[in-house]
């Protein structure tokens, strides 16, 4: 072999022993690489392929009345999760014919899942009843990807509905996931109304992880590092309501065939008793799923169970609004309690005839207040000054909201004189809009929970307290509580002055020729005051508001009926029955003497 032919084949040997040494040592650097520098990451990943993390859902706040009765509890409900990454597409078809939904539901939600995150558990469907559970469990195999897990769903233990108080609970919406993404996720359930969503961040809790050992086919095979790394979730803190539902229940079942509102509340701090908006609907349809067909029920009804009738109306209070004039009379001195006015039974005003329901004759502020004299107020009004009725309504809180803590409510509107400026057009409005607004008419519109807090505000003597639900929050565990304290202020009327308001609303009630006779409780004096709105559409609605016991009042009320017709007939004999089961514990109004008497001296005056 020619020199130059071994020399050549020495080169090719030693340049292939080269190559071979140096893809062996790539590879034992890789090696090392892999086993000694990104072993932790990873054993990190690894461990994260055969782990699933499962939210722990905390259970949400309870909900008790003031006496302590539970009232809002929660049991447990089974919720079908997917991984989209791991489901199989096509067997939508048949999980949604063991679900019993369609499948284009399943894909809708589906998609929503991948969308937030395909490698994480999110919500299919809730709610599922044991049957269907059953046959999930027994099909399991055939569906990667799909779980279950044990939630809980809101249950009603009172007999009272309560349902624009208690509120409820739907899963979160895409625009509210956005704004709160480090909180919740796909498919978690938020208040939507009433205490669900204002107290929301106290009942909602802080949801755990549990860590799931998961085998190569998706199978669970235990609790990773024996739970020792879950992270506990930690329920919702309770809610200690003001509310009486012995009183809700009863004021239910008393506007059970009635459309309206009955609000009570405590004059002394401002703790709402019953609020009653009829119609209503029943909470328990909100406790699980809710079907398309009851939800397009609820909001397609006539009757409209979903609006909050003793927040969101704004209705003309008729002559219940008569006290803010005669507060504004009295405390300018405009008038005394000697004034009087000749009534005729009818009021005139340029060309137009203003009607009052009776010939009252010679009446003074006490007996216009107790009778409901409307020529006195239309006198009373033009004499005051617009200005004067405006600025004292804005001092009793109308005009604005109260603040309630129950997240929905109606400002109402106390007119002025720049709002009739600007509806108007300045000086193209006369005296004569006023004479309306002397008895509630006209613009005016109020709440029935505004109306309530303005009889507690006379009640006490004349403080306006901000209405609130909740007395106290308390943690669950360690039994701290939060107590919760509104706002209060002033009226600012001299005692003189609410001695002569609150002593016409006694008559209105207790004396001979007052409206509202049909308010009185055996053995304790009643103030309140009736007012029978004029309503373009229909029927004149009924109103009632008042307070008991005179002396010392524990509940204020107002009774709204819409198209009831006369206050004192329609609301007044309700709203009796209201304080009297209050203030009793039962009716005594049939119980022989003696033992009536015995009843009211417990309760005292």
């Amino acid at each position: 072999m020619p020199f130059s032919q071994e020399t050549q084949l020495s080169t090719n040997r030693k340049i292939f022993s080269a190559v071979i040494i140096g893809v062996f040592l790539v590879f034992f650097f890789r090696l090392i690489q892999l086993q000694m520098i990104y072993r932790p990451e990873y054993q990190k990943q690894s461990e994260e392929n055969s782990i699933r993390q499962v939210v722990s859902e905390a259970t949400r706040g309870f909900m008790f009345d003031r006496h302590g009765h539970l009232a809002v509890d929660v049991r447990p409900s089974y919720t079908v999760m997917v991984i989209p990454s791991e489901f199989d597409k096509s067997k939508i078809d048949q999980l949604s014919k063991i679900l019993q939904t369609t499948p284009e539901y399943i894909q809708k939600q589906v998609r929503r899942a991948r969308e937030y995150n395909p490698y994480i558990p999110s919500r299919l469907k809730r709610d599922l009843d044991f049957p269907t559970l059953s046959m999930l469990e027994e099909h399991r195999s055939e569906f990667p990807g799909i779980d279950y897990q044990i939630e809980t769903k809101r249950f009603y233990v009172t007999r009272a509905k309560a349902s624009h108080i208690l509120g409820y609970v739907k899963e979160i919406s895409e625009k509210q996931l956005n704004e709160m993404q480090t909180m919740y996720r796909q498919g978690d359930l938020i208040g939507a109304t009433g205490l669900e969503s204002a107290y929301e961040p106290f009942l909602r809790g802080q949801p755990g992880i549990e860590l799931i050992s998961i085998d190569a086919h998706g199978r669970i095979v235990g609790k990773f590092s024996n739970g020792t790394n879950d992270i506990r979730p930690n329920d919702g803190t309770d809610l200690m309501m003001t509310m009486d539902f012995e009183l809700q229940e009863f004021a239910e079942s008393l506007m059970a065939d009635k459309r309206g509102a009955i609000v009570a509340i405590d004059p002394q701090d401002g703790g709402i008793l019953a609020m009653v908006s009829k119609p209503d609907y029943d909470l328990n349809w909100f406790g699980g799923a809710t079907t398309q067909e009851q939800w397009k029920y609820l909001n397609s009804d006539d009757e409209k169970p979903l609006f909050n009738r003793a927040t969101l109306t704004r209705y003309p209070p008729g002559s219940t609004f008569k006290m803010v004039l005669a507060a504004a009379a009295l405390e300018a001195g405009i008038i005394t309690t000697d004034w009087r006015v000749q009534c005729t039974g009818k009021f005139r005003f340029g060309n137009h005839v203003f009607a009052d329901m009776h010939v009252h004759g010679s009446t003074d502020v006490y007996e216009a207040i107790q009778r409901s004299c409307n020529v006195y107020f239309y006198t009373l009004m033009l004499k005051t000054g617009f200005k004067r009725w405006t600025e004292m309504g804005r001092r009793f809180g109308f005009g604005q909201p109260t603040n309630v803590d129950i997240d929905e409510e109606n400002s109402g509107l106390l007119p002025s004189e720049e709002y009739f400026d600007k509806v108007y057009g300045k000086k193209k409005w006369t005296q004569g809009y006023l004479v309306s607004l002397s008895i509630g008419q006209g613009e005016l519109g109020v709440t029935p929970l505004q109306m309530a807090n303005f009889a507690a505000a006379i009640g006490n003597g004349g403080t306006l307290y901000q209405p609130h639900t909740v007395a106290e929050i308390r943690e669950r565990v360690s039994g701290t509580t939060q107590k919760i304290t509104g706002t209060k202020k002033k009226v600012g009327l001299p005692k003189e002055v609410m001695d002569v308001i609150r002593e016409g609303m006694r008559r209105v009630v207790m004396e001979p020729g007052g409206t509202a006779s049909t308010a009185r409780i055996k053995g304790i004096d009643v103030a309140g005051k009736t007012g029978t709105a004029q309503n373009p559409h229909g029927n004149d609605h009924a109103w009632f508001v008042g307070f008991a016991p005179f002396d010392n009042p524990k509940i204020a009320i107002c009774v709204l009926i819409e198209n009831g017709g006369k206050g004192g007939a329609v609301s007044a004999p309700i709203a009796g029955l209201c304080m009297e089961k209050y203030l009793f514990k039962e009716l005594i109004r049939n119980k022989p003497v003696e033992q009536a008497k015995k009843v009211v001296a417990v309760v005292g005056r």
